[in-house]
């Protein structure tokens, strides 16, 4: 009877030890996101227009090459913007790639329009997209790579502002920066001011936006030269973890480079599913184990209070410049 009474005990203090937590974490959530934690959120205010400009010198004399892949299928719709985003960038030492998979909604015709000033582009069959980015990667050249997908585009001066950035700083194996999130149109509607980076907390959630980063050959050919054909998904992701155990330095640089767009047939919409898997299986390879949710929360806590405080570092600096400009 007593040993009965003590399991009774135990499961009633469990649940309300469980439903506490719960209650603290959603808290903790909505304490953040009034204070102004933003990340993982596209969508966070009315569109306005996007009129961001990069200032940034380069030395012509010897500019770093740099090569550029963007992936594609059937996004004829954008890709002419992501196009015109790189080659507008007039950076002297480029190699631009445009690997499509066989698309059958007039990108090529797009593509056919831009045959002189591209270095490579075909349209066939592929692997998916990290056998896209893989395929265009083995036809250019750089020491400086990045990819860049069919629906997102560089921002103005980007590429001087990154071969600047590596030339001062020839430890730096990877770089990235804030990212602007648009729309359809082209129109701002959020953006990400991410604090510097963090080793450890990226081996617990991805807040590396992919668009905005730039890494060097060297480090691409220490982990193996090609991203993962196995995702669909996180490849990405992946291949940051693998250029932290390879020793890559990091910096998320105090810039905006480029902009991710948020529209409703994108792949990180259509694809949940198997993001949610592959993400998973990361965290397990990482970590050994299958990861409890309010155990990555944790993890990535000190991360999003840092982020908060660049929120509004950035908010009093940007509100200093408007009222002096």
């Amino acid at each position: 009877m007593i040993y009965q009474l003590r399991k009774i005990i135990m499961k009633i203090t469990l649940a309300i030890f469980n439903k506490a937590v719960r209650f603290c974490g959603i808290l903790l959530r909505k304490m953040l996101y009034y204070a102004g934690c933003r990340l993982e959120i596209f969508r966070q205010y009315p569109p306005r227009s996007l009129a961001l400009l990069q200032t940034a010198s380069l030395e012509q004399s010897d500019p770093v090459s740099i090569a550029i892949v963007t992936p594609s299928l059937n996004q004829g719709r954008f890709i002419k913007r992501t196009i015109l985003s790189v080659l507008s960038q007039k950076y002297p030492n480029l190699q631009y790639a445009v690997q499509d998979g066989g698309s059958t909604d007039g990108t090529v015709a797009i593509l056919e329009q831009y045959n002189d000033q591209l270095s490579h582009w075909e349209s066939r069959k592929d692997g998916g997209q990290a056998n896209a980015i893989n395929r265009g990667f083995s036809v250019v050249s750089g020491d400086v790579m990045a990819y860049l997908n069919s629906d997102d585009i560089l921002l103005d001066g980007a590429l001087n502002y990154v071969a600047a950035y590596f030339k001062k700083h020839p430890h730096v194996d990877v770089l990235y920066g804030h990212r602007i999130i648009i729309d359809e149109e082209d129109r701002e509607i959020g953006r990400w001011i991410l604090p510097r980076h963090d080793d450890m907390t990226i081996q617990w959630s991805d807040y590396i936006p992919q668009e905005t980063m730039f890494w060097r050959r060297r480090i691409w050919e220490a982990v193996g030269g090609g991203l993962d054909e196995m995702f669909q998904f996180a490849m990405d992701w992946d291949l940051i973890l693998r250029f932290i155990e390879a020793g890559a330095v990091f910096r998320r640089v105090p810039a905006f480079l480029a902009a991710f767009r948020h529209h409703a047939e994108q792949k990180t919409i259509a694809a949940e599913d198997i993001g949610i898997r592959e993400i998973t299986m990361i965290r397990k390879r990482i970590h050994g184990r299958e990861i409890d949710g309010r155990l990555i929360e944790l993890a990535v806590l000190p991360y999003k209070f840092r982020h908060v405080v660049y929120v509004w570092i950035y908010r009093i600096r940007d509100a200093i410049r408007q009222i002096t400009n």
